[in-house]
C-alpha cells in the first residue's frame, strides 16, 4: 500500500512520541508500505522551526534529509495539479499545509496517515 505521512506523524515517529497510534506505527515500519513525504511538510516544519514552535536537536535541513533516507520515504513534489486541487477543496480545513496533503493524496490515489480528524471530511482515505 501507499501512504502519505502527515507532518506530525513523522515528527512523532522520529521522537518516539506516544501519541503515535499502534496502527500508524505498524504502517510506518520499514518495508511494509510505500511511504511518501510531501515537500509541503518540509516547508511547514521549516516555518514552525523558525518561529520557535518546533525545536529539534539538529536544524531541520540536516534532520529531515537524514530521517527521510533512514525511513525510506519517497519525496512527493508539489505539482500545479496539486495546487489547483488544493485551492478547489471545500473549506473543511483552513490549514493550507493540510489542504495540500489532501489534494496530493487525492490526485496520487494514496491514503494519508494522520491523526487530524478534519481530514476525514474530504474524499480521501485517512488512516490512524
Amino acid at each position: 500500500m501507499q501512504y502519505l505521512l502527515d507532518t506530525h506523524v513523522l515528527i512523532w515517529w522520529i521522537t518516539s512520541d506516544k501519541r503515535l497510534s499502534q496502527k500508524a506505527h505498524d504502517m510506518i515500519m520499514p518495508h511494509r508500505n510505500t511511504l511518501f513525504w510531501s515537500v509541503v511538510s518540509t516547508w511547514e516544519i521549516s516555518i514552525k522551526h523558525s518561529l520557535g514552535r518546533l525545536v529539534f536537536e539538529e536544524p531541520p535541513e540536516e534532520l529531515l534529509p537524514f530521517e527521510l533516507e533512514r525511513n525510506r520515504l519517497e519525496t512527493l513534489l508539489i505539482m500545479n495539479e496539486h495546487a489547483f486541487r488544493a485551492g478547489q477543496l471545500p473549506r473543511h480545513h483552513r490549514d493550507p499545509f493540510d489542504r495540500m496533503l489532501v489534494a496530493q493524496a487525492q490526485i496520487e490515489s494514496i491514503g494519508i496517515i494522520s491523526n487530524d480528524q478534519k481530514l476525514r471530511q474530504y474524499d480521501v482515505n485517512v488512516l490512524w
